[in-house]
């Protein structure tokens, strides 16, 4: 069995491109690699001596002289509001987180509230709609019984009428 010469051109193409993809992927670390392994052999070779003209590297001092003498004492001593929130006690502190917390939770709740409000305001909308549209269909279901009725009513008169019509020798269309 023969391949046609367009899927031997596509094994051929698919084979190049894997040879050029894993070269691509391996060549750099496989060039490294001997190009190391061929100066193995001169172990006497070592790097050369750097010759670097780096600036002397600046103290935080010169850069920004006023953080050297801060502490964690001084920190906000000049503001008041920082100073009188520093000489709460433990107790007060907590005290305040709870009422934030408590704050924050009535407010949760407050929304939750208004939330499941409104929600429960469109579920009685949508049942009003749904109400309206079942009243509807059953109208609508009542008139075509009528209709269907009437129907049959009215082919019982035409039949009876054909039928006289028929006695008295009428042949019909």
């Amino acid at each position: 069995m023969t391949r046609p010469r367009s899927a031997t051109c596509l094994r051929c193409c698919m084979v190049v491109f894997a040879v050029v993809s894993a070269l691509a992927v391996c060549g750099p670390a496989l060039y490294w690699r001997f190009k190391k392994g061929v100066k193995l052999g001169d172990a006497k070779s070592s790097c050369p001596t750097c010759n670097c003209d780096c600036p002397v590297p600046l103290s935080l001092l010169k850069i920004a002289p006023g953080l050297a003498n801060l502490s964690v004492s001084d920190c906000g001593s000049n503001d008041p509001d920082v100073k009188q929130e520093m000489e709460k006690q433990f107790v007060d502190l907590l005290t305040e987180e709870l009422k934030l917390q408590e704050a924050v939770a009535a407010e949760h709740t407050r929304h939750m509230n208004i939330t499941f409000a409104e929600a429960k305001r469109v579920a009685i909308q949508y049942q009003r709609e749904a109400e309206k549209c079942n009243a509807a269909t059953e109208t609508c279901e009542e008139a075509r019984e009528h209709a269907e009725a009437l129907l049959i009513k009215e082919r019982k008169v035409t039949s009876l009428w054909e039928r006289r019509a028929r006695q008295v020798g009428w042949e019909g269309e």
